[in-house]
This record gives structure tokens, C-alpha cells and sequence, in this order.
């Protein structure tokens, strides 16, 4: 028996299709594919690991992703946990499995690898839509987030690989492909032109979507695209994360308020059919509640109407931990009345 226990992000979620289908012939290994996005996610997952060791005492219990790269030696001080791999290594997660555990932590430095994991997976378990990755890592650095340290420096999956994978799913009898990355937006060369290529060579594919998308990065040439071909899905989600000025300036983030809505206005005119979504942090350092207030504006203002709302959370290791917090209390409290928004605006 494998057991593969997924926290975090479609990445995550693909990987973890991944290991699955390489351990198909192993026995007795329970694999955690960790998130490192907040200090709350990394909690669960150690505390994860202690639940799996209480009911599988015999079990090989390997500990990979994001939380192992950037913290493994928390997850090194677990006697519960058997193997610690770093992101880069997990790519080899069998061959490492294959070896005498002499070594509990194998993680290296993420900004010295340059690949990506070329294994083409054939399914998703559970799962009517399958997901494919892009790219990995990312280069910019939002003052909020640990992710980059996590993945490392952005890197493109070939097209020709791209292609294959889907073409895969698709025998498989997936309908619906998602591309998805870490910054899947900053595909190199151009992502509008890989979801056209996409698109050209593959025009019998029935639904075409997006995983969280950058505002800052889409281009006139996406928007086209998105109204010649039907079979892009028409709902897209943006990390936009606050709707004030001040606070994305904090942030790092590489868009305004106004980028935002005139990006909806101009989908919605290409297609006026399509809906949105957004991720939103409520509570991040100085602001203030005039600039919450902001946020909830935006919601209206850009026809946002599916939201991923999180209070923000301290992590270590990123410049907003070192500003101005404000109240955990308020944070929560804002959270909550954003999410009711997504109510108001669903009528």
C-alpha cells in the first residue's frame, strides 16, 4: 500500500499524481506532500504526520514539498518521520526509496536546480479535471510569501512535454485540463503564446482552464484568445489580494487596483459569459481599515464573484513578518466580512 497525503496547491496536487504512479510497485510508504505557504500549514502538517505514524507503526513515512524544503530540520526532530526530501529531490523519490535510509534528510539548495520533473503521469484519482504543470519557482518576491524559497528560481516546462501530457489526460478521458504553476503566468517565452499553441495543436480539447493567474501578466494577446476560442473555459481566477493601492505597494505585487478591474472589463467584453474569482489577504501588515474597505469595493467594482479569502498569516523568513502586524482578532474579523461579500454578490 502507498499512501500519498496532498496539503497546498494544484502543483502539489500534481505531484502527488506523480509519486503515485512511480511508487505503483512499492509497499508499506506513506508519502506527505507539505505546504509551507503559512506557518498554520506547516502546523497540520507535522501534525498530520504524528496521526499517520499512530495508525501505520510499520510504515516508511516520507516527508516532501514546500514545508520540507524550507523548514527540514523540524521535520528531521520528528521521530515520526522517516525521510525527509527537499523539492529537487523529489523528482527521485523511488530511486531514494530503493536505498538503505542511512540519511533521514536529503534537501538541497532549490536555487541551484535549473530542471523540472519530465515523468508523464496517465490520471487523476477522484478527479473529473485533471491538472497539468507549466513552469516551477518564481522570481518575484511578494513581501508576504516564503513560495520562492520554496520552488526556487522560474523555469518553463518544454512545449513538446506540454503537449504530450495533455495529449495523455486526454486519452485517459479527461475533459477538462487546467494548466497550472507556481507563477504560471511567467511561462517563458510567453504564455499567451503557449495556450495558443495549445489551442492550434490540440483543437479537439474540450475545455481549456487556468489555474491562479497573475493580473499584472496577462496581455491583449490572452484576452483574444479568449474570445476566438470557445473552448477556454470562462471563468479565470486572479491573484489579486488587496484591492488598495498602498497595501499592494507593501505587498510587492506588480498591479493596481484599476489593472484589475479594467482587466475584468475587458474579458467581460470578449466574453460575456465569464466570471471571476480572486484570492484575497485581509489583515496584512498597516492596513488600515480604510484600505479594507478598498478591498471590498474592488469585489463590486471588478465582478468578482468567487472568493478565496485568507486572514494574513506571519510567515517567518518574509519582510512582512518584520512590519507593522495588525491584530489577529481584526484580521479574522475582516476575513469574515469579505467572504460575506461573496454572498452580496451572488444575490
Amino acid at each position: 500500500m502507498v499512501k500519498v497525503v496532498t496539503f497546498g496547491c494544484r502543483i502539489n496536487a500534481y505531484e502527488s499524481e506523480t509519486i503515485k504512479e512511480k511508487l505503483v510497485h512499492f509497499d508499506d510508504v506513506i508519502v506527505i506532500n507539505t505546504c509551507a505557504v503559512t506557518a498554520e500549514a506547516e502546523r497540520q502538517c507535522r501534525q498530520m504526520v504524528r496521526k499517520l505514524r499512530r495508525e501505520n507503526p510499520s510504515a516508511k513515512i516520507v516527508i516532501t514539498g514546500c514545508a520540507a524544503q524550507v523548514s527540514p530540520q523540524k521535520f528531521a526532530a520528528m521521530p515520526e518521520a522517516d525521510l525527509i526530501l527537499g523539492n529537487k529531490e523529489k523528482k527521485d523519490i523511488e530511486a531514494f526509496l530503493m536505498r538503505p535510509l542511512n540519511e533521514k534528510t536529503i534537501v538541497g539548495d532549490i536555487f541551484a536546480y535549473d530542471g523540472h520533473d519530465a515523468f508523464v503521469i496517465t490520471g487523476f484519482e477522484g478527479r473529473q479535471r485533471a491538472f497539468v504543470q507549466i513552469q516551477q519557482g518564481c522570481d518575484h518576491r511578494c513581501t508576504y510569501c516564503i513560495v520562492p524559497f520554496a520552488r526556487g528560481h522560474n523555469r518553463s516546462v518544454p512545449e513538446a512535454e506540454i503537449m504530450a501530457q495533455i495529449r495523455e489526460l486526454l486519452r485517459q478521458g479527461f475533459a477538462e485540463i487546467c494548466l497550472t504553476g507556481v507563477d504560471a503566468c511567467s511561462y517563458k517565452p510567453s504564455f499567451s503564446a503557449l495556450v495558443y499553441h495549445i489551442l492550434q495543436e490540440i483543437p479537439d480539447l474540450p475545455s481549456l482552464q487556468f489555474g491562479s493567474l497573475d493580473p499584472a501578466a496577462i496581455d491583449d494577446e490572452f484576452i483574444s484568445l479568449v474570445r476566438d476560442y470557445p473552448n477556454i473555459a470562462p471563468h479565470f481566477h486572479f491573484s489579486v489580494q488587496s484591492g488598495d493601492n498602498l497595501i499592494l505597494k507593501r505587498m510587492k505585487r506588480r498591479h493596481r487596483r484599476e489593472d484589475v478591474i479594467n482587466l475584468c472589463r475587458k474579458i467581460k467584453a470578449a466574453r460575456p459569459e465569464a466570471t471571476f474569482g480572486a484570492d484575497f489577504i485581509c489583515g496584512f501588515p498597516t492596513e488600515s481599515e480604510e484600505a479594507f474597505q478598498n478591498t471590498v469595493r474592488l469585489v463590486h467594482e471588478a465582478g468578482i464573484t468567487k472568493l478565496h479569502v485568507f486572514p494574513y498569516s506571519e510567515r517567518q523568513g518574509t519582510p512582512a513578518a518584520l512590519m507593522p502586524q495588525v491584530p489577529v482578532a481584526e484580521r479574522r474579523r475582516r476575513a469574515e466580512i469579505l467572504r460575506h461579500e461573496e454572498e452580496v454578490v451572488n444575490g
